[in-house]
């Protein structure tokens, strides 16, 4: 019978022909990951062996990320106390305070982890590395300790589920979405202990990131590890971070699977977890409302730069609506340009056509406004107090020769777009895309193309305007 990836790779590193599902192995070990919480622990197993120092000091990747800036005292001598392990014996990839990043988004940025690896982290995250066509899985302390002291690890070889991908995803949905999904349909222990294979040709419809985050989150299934194979994708990334030699496994024709799972890319919606477990799936739209009191990007599984980029490119809010010929001296009344503080002239914005707009406006809002918006006089001030506001952008049928320009100066999205302007009423919800110029009102679920921003204006607004932009050239 055949072997799987995972299977192969583990084969290789335990130096026999094959291997099977249930078979327990010793194994070498290309990298040994630890944290600041779990290091220190497997420091003292590691104090009580007779060996003298690390079996390598090259393979071993030590990331203080969990309490770091320090929360208190007790967190600091977490961090101490790795930080003279890694000076003690000399470990190359130490990452110290203020240098490091997120453990698993760190490592294969870095170079350290590539395809054909035999990767063990005291972290249960440490799968994420069978993106790029490597076996890596969890451990504890003890076995973190091991792994430091002789670079070998035993393992009992895993069965595996194969899913099988095709399709390519909808608009925001990402490699979470997919994982969701799928830990959805088996739950959190519909993997245990089996290797979660991907295959199929919609592979090449996910990211990087995304595999990074599915490989990541095998662990929530249960999972021993998630692996993918390595195609052209793959091989640029790992070229571009690593200098290190890998080796690309296949799994054979007739390898056993305990399960095949096909799953259709395109059929798959945004998709959150409801506590108390990631199985707990629901697909965004099919709940009612819940208040949200706070929103934070990033973990173990989504701290990546596109997923900011992400949050960045929509920017949802209340609407406010207006009319035709709204001038500047509406949106700031000429009595109040004695001063050009943004704060102080936010406090009286629009207060001549809506008085209760300042204490109504919420920041990430949104003023929908028919033609000709911000026509007379050429005074920055008022989009400079629209913003200041809180506003986060301005749609309009159309918008004033010079406010058009004082508003992209100065870090004000906005965008023309007739259809928007006239369908969209008060009250509204509605979110912008600013690459595509898609705005989507989500109270009634209709969208509108509107004119599109390109690069260059995107970095103006992203800079915060123009000054900024010309700066940071």
């Amino acid at each position: 019978m055949g072997m799987t990836m995972t299977q192969k790779i583990l084969a290789a590193h335990a130096g026999l022909s094959e291997v099977k599902a249930g078979q327990l192995i010793e194994a070498d070990l290309d990298l040994v990951l630890g944290n600041d919480i779990t290091s220190p622990v497997a420091i003292h197993e590691m104090d009580k062996m007779t060996v003298k120092t690390v079996f390598d000091k090259d393979k071993i990747a030590l990331v203080p990320d969990h309490f770091v800036p320090n929360k208190d005292i007790k967190s600091a001598e977490h961090c101490k106390c790795v930080r003279q392990f890694a000076m003690k014996h000399d470990i190359t990839n130490y990452f110290e305070v203020g240098q490091m990043g997120i453990e698993h988004a760190l490592l294969p940025e870095q170079g350290l982890t590539v395809a054909g690896d035999v990767i063990i982290g005291a972290d249960s995250h440490t799968c994420t590395y069978g993106a790029l066509g490597a076996f890596s899985t969890g451990v504890g302390s003890t076995d973190m300790a091991a792994g430091m002291a002789t670079g070998k690890a035993w393992f009992k070889v895993p069965s595996a589920i194969k899913f099988v991908l095709t399709g390519k995803p909808k608009k925001w949905v990402s490699g979470k979405d997919v994982i969701l999904h799928i830990i959805g349909m088996i739950g959190v222990d519909g993997a245990l202990y089996k290797s979660m294979e991907f295959t199929g040709d919609g592979i090449a419809n996910l990211t990087m990131d995304d595999r990074f985050t599915i490989a990541n989150m095998a662990i929530e299934a249960g999972g021993k590890n998630g692996i993918f194979p390595v195609d052209d994708l793959t091989r640029a990334y790992m070229k571009e971070h690593s200098k290190r030699p890998f080796v690309e496994y296949t799994a054979d024709d007739d390898a056993e699977y305990e399960q095949v799972i096909n799953i259709d890319l395109s059929e798959i919606e945004p998709t959150v977890s409801f506590p108390h477990l990631p199985e707990n799936t629901h697909v965004v739209g099919s709940f009612d409302d819940i208040k949200i009191d706070q929103v934070v990007i990033g973990s173990c599984t989504n701290g990546r730069i596109d997923d900011l980029r992400c949050a960045a490119k929509i920017l949802e809010g209340r609407v406010f609506k207006y009319g035709d010929n709204v001038d500047t001296d509406v949106i700031i009344p000429a009595r109040y340009l004695n001063s050009s503080d943004p704060a102080e002239l936010a406090t009286h914005c629009m207060e001549d056509i809506d008085k209760d707009f300042v204490k109504k406006v919420q920041k990430g809002d949104i003023i929908v406004a028919n033609k000709n918006f911000g026509c007379g006089s050429s005074r920055e001030h008022a989009p400079i107090a629209i913003k200041a506001a809180g506003v986060s952008c301005v749609i309009a049928e159309t918008f004033a020769r010079i406010f058009y320009r004082n508003s992209i100066n100065i870090g004000l999205p906005i965008i023309e777009c007739p259809e928007a302007a006239k369908a969209i009423e008060a009250g509204d919800e509605v979110e912008v895309d600013f690459d595509s110029g898609v705005i989507t009102d989500k109270t009634t679920g209709k969208s509108y193309t509107g004119q599109a921003f390109p690069e260059f204006m995107q970095k103006i607004i992203k800079a915060e305007g123009l000054i900024n932009y010309i700066n940071q050239k």
